[in-house]
């Protein structure tokens, strides 16, 4: 049971990094303005610093002291995935011309 409710709490968290990367790329990019790549970035920043803490203390109630040793490993990972995201969104954008909100898809 515990490691059902475990998994359930993981795409929880899962779900809501998504609405939050969705949520902050649209206002940045849509209603600020900002540029598709540099609201991309935030929105991947944003939503992977609040999964990583989500997932820190509530779904594996992780109590260890050194947790910017953690989050620093983690983000340093996180950054690699966002440099790849980036660049198949440039891919798709520029070569196959699918629409920046598609790209995510496009991904899977």
């Amino acid at each position: 049971f515990e490691l059902g409710l475990k998994f359930l709490k993981f795409c929880t968290v899962g779900f809501s990094g998504l609405a939050i990367d969705f949520g902050i790329t649209y206002l940045t990019k849509e209603k600020l303005k900002f540029n598709k790549y540099v609201a991309n970035s935030l929105g991947f920043i944003i939503a992977s610093t609040s999964n990583y803490f989500l997932n820190k203390v509530w779904t594996f109630n992780d109590t260890n002291p050194d947790a910017i040793t953690q989050f620093s490993k983690y983000i340093f990972i996180a950054l690699i995935g966002l440099l790849l995201n980036n660049l198949i969104i440039y891919l798709l954008v520029n070569k196959k011309e699918m629409t920046f909100y598609w790209c995510p898809l496009g991904q899977s």
